[in-house]
């Protein structure tokens, strides 16, 4: 979860919520709670590779897993437009668009040549971020303080909360480890809260730093928040650190998501939920590679139109939409299968709802008619292909 996502957030979710940003946090923290645990109940169950693809072809039906399938891919290619915008932010705040493009360009090209973020980069990334946002917080904490909750934004805490939602995007990965871990019932359970509360924890220190040394006004106009935060703080020796953190941090990220989207894309379309050339292996780096140069297109479409605040919020109303499927998955489990607390799906589901029904008007808009042809391009192929159901896909979560 600690990744890129925490150095564009908070500025578009500030703008929304003002000095409520901290009650905005703690919503968003609730929401991604509820929905790992029901997807941690669900992987025990179905220990095999799809996430809420498969959890809702096998509790709903085929029409909701393949909506949760087509919600992930929308929702990823936005992320992966959003971590490519925050690469620009930081890296060359003047030129951030034409950055952000070359970024994807790059990223794309790496991939196709079956060049895959390994553990180990994993690894070195996490405890860079880790080493920035501390210098953030100490910086931050000890420059001069402002207020924390006046000023700018409406209050629309909701909005800023599904707008922070992305930044916890990751601790659904939990969930998929059922077949890797000792005692995976009782350990995965565990590890959710565990890892959502350092996070949670983490994310507050530095909301509280950017907030003390820039206020929310300033944090909400701000392109490159955390920079900015040093810089207020009088530690302006940091601000070069800074950036280069967050653009490493987001161009490991956009890597990781253009191949996780990419074999998703891949695995719908031997499904026939895309076209079937998006299916196409190459013979000798073994990659689906049509799939992987789509993807890197679309998000470089994405990117010359929208700005990061778009990027976000486009990417929670599909992410939000793909848990609120695993939720409703969740709430059809019997006793005998190990259902969570009825409570946690239930405000899983309706927390997934809400938070998506409000966030930016254009990016609700949008996910709507995004998820219509998506519906109607189902029922076009089972139009066309009466009686037939496709293999079970495997799309990672």
């Amino acid at each position: 979860m600690i990744g890129a996502g925490v150095f564009g957030a908070f500025a578009p979710a500030a703008r929304a919520a003002g000095g409520l940003l901290l009650v905005a946090l703690a919503i968003a923290a609730v929401v991604a709670y509820c929905n790992a645990t029901s997807s941690a109940r669900l992987a025990a169950l179905y220990p095999e590779s799809g996430g809420t693809y498969v959890y809702g072809r096998r509790r709903l039906g085929d029409f909701w897993g393949y909506l949760a399938g087509w919600g992930f891919v929308v929702g990823k290619i936005a992320s992966c437009a959003a971590m490519a915008l925050t690469v620009g932010a930081y890296a060359f705040p003047g030129h951030a668009r034409l950055v952000a493009i070359l970024a994807v360009a790059a990223v794309t090209a790496l991939n196709l040549f079956g060049v895959h973020k390994s553990a180990l980069a994993t690894w070195i990334i996490v405890v860079l971020v880790l080493l920035v946002l501390a210098a953030v917080v100490v910086a931050g904490l000890s420059g001069p303080h402002r207020s924390v909750t006046g000023g700018a934004g409406g209050g629309n805490v909701l909005e800023a909360a599904g707008l922070l939602f992305f930044a916890f995007a990751g601790y659904a990965r939990i969930a998929t480890l059922s077949e890797e871990v000792a005692d995976p019932a009782r350990t995965i359970p565990r590890a959710v809260p565990i890892a959502l509360a350092i996070t949670l924890l983490v994310y507050v220190a530095v909301a509280v730093a950017a907030l003390s040394a820039l206020g929310p006004a300033g944090l909400a106009a701000s392109t490159a928040p955390l920079a900015d935060t040093v810089a207020a703080a009088g530690a302006g020796f940091l601000a070069p650190v800074v950036r280069a953190g967050a653009a490493i941090a987001a161009l490991g990220s956009l890597l990781a998501l253009v191949l996780g989207v990419s074999r998703t894309t891949l695995a719908m379309a031997r499904d026939r939920h895309l076209p079937g050339f998006l299916a196409a292996v190459h013979p000798q780096r073994h990659i689906p590679h049509r799939a992987e140069a789509a993807v890197g297109i679309v998000v470089m479409l994405l990117v010359a139109f929208l700005d990061l605040r778009g990027a976000i919020g486009f990417s929670s109303f599909g992410v939000l939409v793909y848990y609120a499927i695993a939720n409703a998955s969740a709430l059809t489990l019997r006793r005998d299968e190990g259902p969570p607390p009825r409570i946690v799906p239930v405000a899983g589901l309706a927390g997934c709802l809400l938070l998506a029904a409000t966030l930016p008007l254009s990016s609700v808009l949008s996910g709507l008619a995004l998820f219509a042809v998506g519906a109607l391009l189902w029922l076009a192929r089972r139009g066309t292909r009466p009686g037939r159901r496709g293999p079970a896909a495997t799309p990672s979560a």
